[in-house]
């Protein structure tokens, strides 16, 4: 990663660590309640940033669970194609904000398992508001899966 001072402005202000463990905590508390508590397996957390934060997938999220994610999918080709590119372009940027994260308590790191180290989402508003609300869908989204590896696979993404 390019040290602070050297990042774009909009780019830093917007891939900032404390953003992206935000939503990964937002994710994994949705997936740690959906499963009953068995906490997000860490890998997803590759997904949840590519899927949130660029805004044409975000919007076109369904508002619910019920939309499956194969239905989604098969909905949005263009979105889904340009998924992998993106996951790996913001790899660097997640593995800083689960670093952030575990470093500042608002995630555990539990036996290959991420936990959101706070019990309740945090009041927010605005754009902040929508992209942990995204996260928290994602999360649901992914438990509903029994295996991960079929989450990768529909997305076209390679763990």
């Amino acid at each position: 990663m390019a040290d602070w001072r050297e990042r774009p402005q909009a780019g830093a202000a917007f891939l900032n660590p404390a953003l992206l463990a935000a939503v990964q905590a937002s994710a994994a508390r949705a997936y740690e309640a959906e499963r009953r508590g068995r906490p997000m397996v860490w890998p997803l957390c590759f997904l949840v940033a590519p899927l949130v934060l660029h805004r044409p997938t975000r919007e076109a999220l369904p508002v619910s669970t019920r939309t499956h994610l194969p239905k989604w999918v098969s909905d949005h080709p263009v979105l889904v194609a340009g998924l992998p590119a993106r996951s790996k372009s913001l790899m660097p940027s997640v593995r800083e904000g689960l670093r952030f994260g575990l470093r500042h308590d608002l995630l555990v790191l539990q036996d290959g398992m991420v936990r959101a180290a706070q019990p309740r989402e945090p009041k927010t508003t605005g754009e902040l508001k929508e992209l942990l609300r995204s996260a928290a869908l994602v999360g649901r989204w992914t438990a509903k899966s029994e295996n991960p590896s079929t989450v990768f696979t529909l997305l076209g993404v390679r763990p």
